[in-house]
């Protein structure tokens, strides 16, 4: 008698209990277990693909059909609700480290957190079918959740996560049972070709997810109607002149005005909002005599103006580059709001975007004399869709996370007691009054410059306020006064240089301004949290 293990016993066909290809046969699941753990986490990896790529694509057809509420590509709304409840101190860290470049680090962050948790739930699914195919659906499930948690979500979003995830389970399924396509009978090692059906499984993932990007970036109707507006003539763009002298132009130093291409971009939209300015409207609600609402036709019969205006993020440090000025085209909020008549006791106005995003801005700022927003051009060309094309806020002297709204679609005139915005709950305070700062721009840190005339310049700023004195140290010498350049706007910042005759060695380079109410910019350090950076900004140059 020849004694055998279970696993070494051929399947009986006859036996009703053991048939071929049941998931307890050597010839089925537990059979495949037996191939390189590697082949399962490929099955995961490509059925994770499957489900992202088809996902993708039927989330690109809902919004061009106009028939998605809010954000129902998978990966996109997974970061958005990751973005959402994101401490300020991972904030921070996330922009101090990849700068402008953060949203793209959290979608490959996210992309390889997906990779991996599909790898593992394939190798699973090849050893214990039923728990895998379990945990890939609760995955789908938190996928579906993250849609519908999305602003303005609608129950139509989450069919594409749906459909990508039952897609998913299929190839899972037939990959732990030896194969996509062979009937029971030949269901087994000989029948199963892993490398066709990752090839299979995968070039439809990303063939799918190539189309969704194309539909989703491709000339859409919003790309069809900022063309428009571009060749459309713009009466008052170009007739605001940057005074002679404002730009110093010092080789390496920032530019008066920042071109679009090179301006800072901070906001939390993973995927940026393409809206349609022909459907585009903006209501004013809340505390007011009477509820206005807008289109674009009615914004461009308006008298627009031009004004140059700094922007910066909170979120900037001490000599960072989150910060930008340009010349910005639209008609004054105070107009649209004097429409509305905020009543008494109202303080705040609650900016909401089109992506859900808002901020809530002192009312005072907007009904003010200063040059507070409704921006179409930026720069005299439309809006970027980076930038908030159709429509965005832009107010002078304050912080962008209570003041700048892009794709705005709503003001509620409320009060701070009643209405907080996106980052106040977050840790970041209420108010946000830009603080005066200066940075060096050139020479860089860890430069190497020649002994002799070096040129130190930079920019400072105090927007709303405006600068009125520069000065410069070098090691601990004395405070020595720069040379401005012209004063274009107190809504601008204002460029320096100082003329340093550089002897050799190891040195630093310190800069600090006043603004014209004469108050100095502040030398004691503190973090972006909870309402703006401060410190005095130094390089360390080497003179040869």
């Amino acid at each position: 008698m020849t004694l055998t293990t279970p696993t070494e016993h051929p399947s009986d066909p006859s036996d009703p209990t053991n048939p071929p290809g049941h998931p307890d046969d050597a010839t089925g699941a537990t059979g495949a277990s037996r191939s390189p753990w590697w082949f399962g986490a490929l099955d995961g990896i490509v059925a994770g693909l499957l489900t992202v790529g088809v996902g993708t694509l039927l989330a690109s057809v809902l919004v061009a059909m106009g028939l998605a509420g809010g954000q129902p590509a998978p990966v996109a709304a997974v970061s958005e609700a990751f973005i959402d409840r994101t401490p300020p101190w991972l904030k921070d860290f996330a922009i101090s480290t990849f700068g402008t470049n953060d949203k793209r680090a959290l979608l490959v962050g996210t992309v390889i957190v997906l990779t991996l948790l599909c790898a593992a739930i394939g190798v699973l699914t090849r050893r214990r079918m039923p728990v895998g195919l379990l945990a890939y659906a609760v995955v789908g499930a938190v996928g579906g959740a993250a849609v519908l948690s999305r602003p303005g979500s609608a129950p139509l979003d989450v069919l594409p996560v749906l459909v990508g995830t039952v897609l998913g389970l299929w190839f899972l399924r037939r990959s732990a049972l030896g194969g996509l396509v062979a009937p029971d009978h030949l269901r087994g090692d000989t029948a199963d070709d892993p490398g066709r059906r990752w090839l299979l499984g995968g070039g439809v993932g990303l063939l799918a997810a190539w189309a969704g990007g194309f539909i989703g970036g491709g000339s859409s109707a919003a790309t069809a109607s900022r063309e428009a507006v571009a060749a459309a003539p713009a009466t008052t763009a170009g007739s605001l002149v940057v005074p002679a002298g404002a730009d110093l132009r010092i080789p390496g130093a920032v530019p008066f005005i920042v071109p679009n291409d090179d301006f800072y971009r901070i906001d939390t939209a993973i995927v940026v909002p393409r809206v349609d300015a022909a459907t585009w409207k903006l209501k004013v609600t809340g505390m007011v005599e009477r509820e206005v609402e807008i289109d674009w036709a009615t914004l461009q019969g308006k008298e627009q103006q031009e004004a140059m205006i700094t922007l910066m993020c909170v979120s900037n440090e001490v000599g960072g580059d989150l910060t930008g000025n340009a010349v910005w085209t639209g008609w004054p909020v105070r107009e649209l709001l004097a429409m509305a008549g905020p009543k008494a006791g109202a303080d705040m106005v609650l900016q909401t975007s089109v992506d859900g995003w808002t901020c809530g801005t002192p009312l005072t700022t907007l009904t003010d004399d200063r040059n507070a927003l409704l921006a179409t051009r930026m720069n005299g060309e439309p809006l970027p869709f980076e930038h908030g094309f159709p429509v965005r806020v832009v107010v002078p002297g304050l912080y962008g996370y209570v003041s700048a709204t892009k794709w705005v679609t709503e003001l509620k005139v409320t009060t701070f007691d009643a209405d907080q915005g996106y980052w106040t709950p977050r840790g970041w305070a209420p108010l946000g009054p830009v603080k005066t700062e200066s940075r060096v721009d050139v020479p860089k840190a860890g430069a190497s410059v020649p002994a002799g005339k070096v040129a130190v310049a930079g920019v400072a700023w105090a927007q709303h306020r405006g600068i009125s004195k520069v000065e410069v140290q070098v090691d601990d010498g004395p405070w020595t006064q720069a040379r401005l350049a012209v004063d274009a706007t107190v809504d601008a910042w204002r460029q320096w240089v100082y003329e340093w005759d550089a002897t050799s060695g190891s040195h630093d380079l310190r800069v600090r301004a006043y603004d014209t109410t004469g108050e100095v910019q502040t030398p004691y350090d503190a973090p972006p949290a909870p309402d703006g950076a401060t410190g005095i900004h130094t390089v360390t140059v080497r003179v040869d």
